[in-house]
């Protein structure tokens, strides 16, 4: 279970950062501010399956 929270835990920070730089470009800060928060759920997520491997 690991390897899957580790590599769903990427997706969400890349999608959230793709969110983030959406929200910026189009002075949207409600789009910011959600793909800010996707990218801490990912980085959450990651660190999960990063201690389940241990």
């Amino acid at each position: 279970m690991g390897k899957e929270d580790q590599a769903a835990g990427k997706a969400k920070q890349v999608k959230g950062k793709a969110n983030e730089v959406a929200g910026a470009a189009t002075d949207d800060t409600s789009q910011e501010l959600k793909g800010k928060a996707q990218q801490a759920v990912g980085k959450a997520q990651e660190k999960v399956g990063e201690a389940t491997d241990k």
